[in-house]
């Protein structure tokens, strides 16, 4: 089932393979919500995550595992890349936006992916074409401010006072926001063989 959106909504993207989802993705799909002012917030749990070398859980049981963790009105566990059959961010943007003309999306994403968002395909046309909003993460604000993609789209960069009207900005903008942080993450509960 595709996910519903109307021509002028605000839509946040938090993409990742959710492998598995936890109460830091809750917690800052509510952050984004409210500091973004974002009519609505997808999780897009992908079918694979290429820059990672083992597979993830079958996606049934992490969309599953999304949807019992993430209860909110406003923010909807799909699974459309894999309808889409799309792999790399930049190719689903480019079909999002063909299937939701008028909706603006905004890329969310740690700051822990923006320390290595050079090393996604497409990289610069995702902050050239899509507003990104950035979250704070524990241990990796530095190096995220620090990063490749940081300094290229420097000018880019809006201050944290701004977050509220991102989505409605042109892209290149993007925001690096803190919000109280979450130590949870999912490599830490694969690890610990709670998943």
């Amino acid at each position: 089932m595709m996910p519903v959106a109307k021509p002028g909504q605000i839509v946040g993207l938090l993409g990742g393979s959710f492998d598995p989802p936890h109460a830091g993705h809750v917690h800052i799909s509510k952050a984004a919500l409210q500091r973004f002012g974002l009519d609505r917030l997808w999780w897009l749990v992908s079918p694979g995550n290429p820059l990672k070398k083992n597979g993830p859980a079958p996606l049934a049981e992490r969309m599953q595992a999304a949807r019992a963790m993430m209860q909110h009105p406003k923010v909807t566990v799909t699974d459309i890349e894999a309808d889409l059959g799309t792999r790399y961010t930049a190719q689903t943007l480019v079909a999002l936006r063909r299937r939701y003309p008028g909706v603006r999306f905004v890329w969310l994403m740690g700051a822990d992916n923006l320390a290595q968002f050079h090393l996604w395909q497409d990289w610069r046309w995702i902050m050239e074409n899509v507003p990104v909003g950035v979250i704070a993460r524990p241990g990796d604000r530095i190096s995220a401010r620090m990063s490749k993609a940081a300094k290229v789209y420097a000018q880019a960069r809006l201050p944290g006072r701004a977050s509220h009207v991102l989505g409605r900005m042109e892209a290149p903008a993007w925001i690096f926001i803190n919000v109280p942080l979450s130590n949870q993450s999912s490599s830490a509960i694969r690890a610990r063989g709670e998943w």
